[in-house]
């Protein structure tokens, strides 16, 4: 055999031997991607089987695009026969509050939704479970503090003292007020005022709507009080004391759903470059966030410094550090 045969023999056999490689890993990597998306529960609703969708709110409630896009996906799913909502949050903005609850109504003209209280579930956290059919808290979780509130910084004091004033051309007195710079006017605390009143308005209606209840007569309701679990079940702000053994029971009892299928957590999808890859790394993501607010606490002060930084009217609740 002549030498240039030989030596196109042996690379077609390079190559041949090179590509049952490639094509070794390019499998290997498809399954360990399989492998990963199926641990994160990507694939969960595609083969048809039912199960019980929870989607989890914590920390400050905000208006968020891809959660609400998310709870629409849910609602659509008819894979998913109910939704948990599991709530652990102080509050956050009315108008976070207010998106949620009309997001979980949406569901619920689809499928049941039921709520489940972790430690807090107050404020707007409470506007939220006010989205469910049932509300299920602990007896210790603390939830109520119906209310709303208008916070802003002013540093019109130390200003002057060091010298330094704020220059404003504005169209109208009420323009940018309340500001930082300036003390409050009487006919600005009172615009204010108006619209506090308004959003605690439309909050005590919502309570009387969905709970069924004269909120005057529950002691301190109208005034913001917090309840435990116990004293809130006593009040008909919650139904039920318990936690996911109790949501399941009465998914079964009241909707006929079987309380041994899987409960599937839902993420809103993740808009790192990852892509699908991402879902797979939450608890990485949860870290980074918890050492990231950590960082921010160190630097700013702390949740309370968060909260004043909220724009719009705030439905929260904190302990007084006083």
């Amino acid at each position: 055999m002549m030498p240039e045969t030989e030596t196109v023999l042996d690379r077609r056999r390079m190559r041949r031997h090179v590509s049952l490689w490639r094509i070794a890993a390019i499998v290997a990597g498809v399954l360990a991607l399989a492998s990963m998306l199926g641990a994160s529960g990507a694939f969960e609703g595609l083969a048809g089987k039912e199960y019980i969708a929870r989607y989890s709110v914590t920390g400050t409630i905000t208006e968020k695009r891809k959660e609400l896009e998310l709870l629409d996906e849910i609602a659509e799913d008819d894979e998913a026969v109910a939704l948990i909502v599991f709530i652990n949050s102080p509050g956050g903005t009315s108008t976070g509050g207010e998106a949620l609850y009309e997001a979980l109504r949406k569901v619920a003209k689809k499928k049941p939704v039921v709520a489940q209280f972790g430690t807090v579930a107050a404020s707007a956290g409470y506007i939220t479970g006010l989205g469910s059919d049932h509300i299920v808290a602990r007896g210790n979780s603390i939830t109520g503090s119906v209310g709303v509130i208008a916070q802003w910084p002013e540093f019109a004091g130390v200003l002057d003292k060091v010298g330094v004033k704020v220059n404003e051309i504005r169209s109208g007195e009420l323009k940018a007020i309340p500001s930082p710079f300036h003390p409050l006017s009487e006919e600005g605390r009172q615009e204010t005022q108006n619209m506090v009143d308004d959003s605690f308005k439309w909050f005590l209606d919502l309570v009387k709507d969905r709970r069924g209840i004269d909120t005057a007569s529950v002691p301190g309701l109208e005034k913001g009080r917090v309840f435990t679990g116990r004293q809130a079940l006593g009040h008909k702000l919650v139904d039920e004391i318990g936690g996911l053994d109790e949501v399941l029971a009465w998914l079964e009892k009241k909707h006929k759903i079987n309380k041994d299928l899987d409960v599937v957590d839902k993420e809103p999808k993740s808009e790192s470059r990852l892509g699908a890859l991402s879902l797979t790394r939450s608890s990485v993501r949860e870290m980074a966030s918890e050492i990231v607010s950590g960082a921010s606490d160190a630097l700013t002060g702390g949740e309370a410094s968060r909260l004043l930084r909220l724009d719009g009217l705030v439905s929260v609740w904190h302990p007084s550090e006083n």
